[in-house]
């Protein structure tokens, strides 16, 4: 288990195959719940080793020691500031945070790993240098553009409370008819007609329109529900044939590219959860 050397280079761009690097001054973890211990696989996925159902094999396969003995009860709890916890007979390091923002390509799915075996988006993150980050909300596979990535599940718990409320922008592209209308058909929000769940929309205007029925809009939510955007123009009879998200509170997209990730600088970090 490598650490992650220390240099700073922030906001550098890496694409799928490469390295970048970031910054040194990397507060130190603290994992939620240490006083009364975590389970080990919970603990492995905190110290960015992997994720906690990879943990959960690497128990079960007798692959993991707490002080010095195999432990193979993956609800056994620790605490990994005093335990020592060990992965193949080596000592499992506290991993420095990293956030990244990656723009991701349509056709990659937002997990680890995929029971049908389709491609991922860490097929976009194999620098070895990286400790095991976790997505912050999801992208669903039709779906493309700014994703962040973490493993300081702090700070993205406070992006993903609903509380906090924070912007998401999207460029939509649609093809329906009567898309002169949308704008003032979704200003009281939309209910979705197979859940009944309310669907809001904050500000949407219209970029351009195209041929043959279809237009681009800016669309920013301040939700996080389950295909939020898909659902509000499916209940209009709207096709979406594009939905690119362009920026996540005061952090843009810009001209990173597909497939194409990077450090964020310790300023965007902390705009984010203002």
């Amino acid at each position: 288990m490598s650490r992650i050397r220390s240099r700073r280079t922030q906001g550098r761009v890496s694409w799928c195959s490469s390295r970048a690097t970031r910054s040194s001054a990397s507060p130190t973890i603290r994992v939620p719940g240490a006083n009364r211990g975590v389970s080990i696989p919970r603990a492995l996925s905190k110290l960015g080793v992997c994720s906690r159902s990879e943990g959960e094999r690497l128990v079960e396969a007798g692959r993991v020691r707490i002080d010095g003995v195999t432990v193979r009860d993956t609800a056994r709890r620790v605490r990994p500031e005093t335990n020592l916890i060990e992965v193949d007979g080596v000592k499992v390091a506290r991993a420095a945070r990293v956030y990244l923002a990656l723009n991701k390509p349509r056709g990659l799915v937002t997990t680890r790993d995929d029971p049908r075996g389709r491609a991922t988006i860490y097929e976009c993150l194999t620098d070895d240098s990286l400790p095991f980050v976790t997505p912050v909300g999801r992208l669903d596979k039709a779906s493309e553009g700014l994703l962040l990535l973490t493993n300081d599940s702090r700070w993205a718990s406070r992006l993903l409370d609903p509380v906090s409320h924070v912007d998401k922008t999207y460029h939509v592209q649609v093809r329906g008819p009567e898309l002169e209308t949308i704008i003032a058909r979704v200003a009281k929000g939309i209910a979705d007609p197979e859940s009944g769940e309310h669907l809001s929309i904050k500000q949407i205007s219209l970029l351009r329109t195209g041929s043959r029925n279809t237009a681009w809009f800016d669309v920013v939510i301040d939700e996080g529900k389950n295909r939020h955007l898909r659902r509000v123009f499916s209940a209009m009879n709207v096709e979406v044939l594009r939905l690119v998200r362009v920026a996540i509170g005061p952090l843009v997209l810009g001209s990173l590219a597909k497939g194409a990730w990077r450090f964020l600088t310790d300023e965007e970090v902390r705009a984010l959860v203002k």
